[in-house]
């Protein structure tokens, strides 16, 4: 049977029409819940408090061998009746708000304001939705089925929720499948992993004052000269590869030449070979623009150095467009009415997608904007959200394994 012709069967059985049906009847309960997960702060490396009440939730659920891992994972195993393998359906407990930043919800009509709303709390509400529906029809899957809230998918947080589960977690050996819920919108489904890596380069020179030592070496020149050839670097077409220098921070008033500044980079690219090249690239820039400024200025009181310190690796990968994952979203995608796409995106997924291991990222159903604002907001107006929820939910169980009846 093809993907489609599954995602056909499924939608086409009976439970499944059980299962959407309770879904229907629970929305205000699941809107409830993305209310009360988003009114619990998850600024980075601070997620605990939200894995702690997440874990309970999955508790409440009736799960198998619910935890939080040494990381601060929060998951629980619903079984299947197969040999063994695992699904991972996984939503990502933390945001990119600093702590201190006010998460009280918004009501206007069915539309919900506030930060980190649908990115991605309304998520771990849809998957709660979901277990309750499966559980409500009696559908039984092949797979096991992993539940999971995971930390540190945002910014600096360098997926090391994911990058944990597949590298130290105790089910990593029987992980076959990964599914992020991860957005509102169903139709773009994620099955490229653009990867990345992030680098803080402390500059730091003698300093002085800015009259009475001026002609020393100066770190914010060597600096800026490397900012600005960082800037003209050619990249590749056709291979999502990209540079910024983001953030520069230091020195310590406005008469002193600084003895260290920073600059904080993010490189990308879809392509393993062009993110190395382009890394290789960088770190050549800024030893040559160290030198330039040595041999520019007086070095008396002491020479430019550079510290290249690399905050974030997060690999690239792809999951084939043919392959029996991605086509079965696709499908679930296109008989809801939707417009599938595919693309490319750095997402919990580009773990398991450098390990070869299917992966795809999906919505969770509704609308939304604003995403990583302080005016971030979603709309569960109720026939669109279930809409995006079915499709969801006849994802995961394609990929899982529907249990068949008679």
């Amino acid at each position: 049977m093809t993907p489609a012709e599954t995602v056909a069967t499924i939608r086409a059985d009976p439970r499944f029409a059980v299962a959407c049906e309770a879904m229907r009847r629970d929305h205000p309960r699941m809107v409830e819940d993305v209310v009360r997960l988003t009114e619990i702060a998850a600024p980075p490396f601070g997620e605990k408090p939200r894995s702690d009440a997440y874990l309970a939730m999955l508790a409440a659920h009736g799960l198998d061998e619910v935890e939080q891992d040494a990381i601060g994972n929060a998951m629980g195993l619903r079984r299947g009746f197969g040999n063994g393998d695992i699904l991972v359906v996984a939503a990502h407990l933390d945001t990119v708000f600093p702590a201190g930043t006010d998460v009280r919800v918004r009501r206007e009509g069915t539309k919900l304001f506030a930060p980190g709303v649908g990115d991605d709390t309304l998520s771990l509400a849809a998957n709660l939705a979901f277990l309750r529906a499966l559980d409500e029809a009696g559908i039984r899957t092949r797979h096991d089925i992993l539940f999971v809230g995971d930390v540190g998918e945002e910014g600096i947080g360098d997926l090391r929720g994911v990058r944990h589960l597949f590298t130290e977690g105790r089910h990593r050996a029987r992980i076959r499948g990964f599914l992020s819920v991860d957005s509102p919108d169903v139709a773009r489904i994620c099955n490229g992993a653009i990867g990345s890596r992030r680098w803080k380069v402390n500059f730091h020179g003698p300093g002085g004052h800015s009259f009475s030592a001026f002609g020393l070496v100066n770190p914010v020149y060597a600096m800026a000269d490397a900012a600005r050839a960082i800037g003209a670097v050619a990249v590749p077409p056709g291979t999502n590869t990209t540079h910024c220098v983001a953030i520069v921070s230091g020195g310590t008033s406005i008469n002193a030449i600084p003895d260290a500044i920073t600059m904080q980079l993010d490189l990308r690219s879809g392509s393993p070979a062009h993110l190395a090249t382009l890394e290789a690239e960088v770190m050549a820039i800024i030893d040559r623009a160290v030198a330039a400024e040595n041999a520019a200025r007086s070095t008396r009181s002491g020479a430019i150095t550079v510290e290249k310190e690399r905050i974030g690796d997060r690999p690239a990968g792809q999951t084939a467009a043919e392959s029996d994952i991605a086509q079965a979203a696709w499908a679930s995608v296109a008989a809801e009415g939707y417009a599938p796409s595919f693309e490319a995106s750095s997402t919990d997924a580009n773990i398991p997608m450098s390990l070869g291991i299917p992966a795809l990222k999906i919505g969770a159903g509704g609308r939304g904007g604003r995403v990583h604002s302080l005016d971030e907001w979603i709309d569960l107006e109720p026939e669109e959200s279930l809409r995006g929820m079915r499709t969801a939910l006849a994802t995961i169980l394609a990929v899982a394994g529907m249990e068949e009846v008679g």
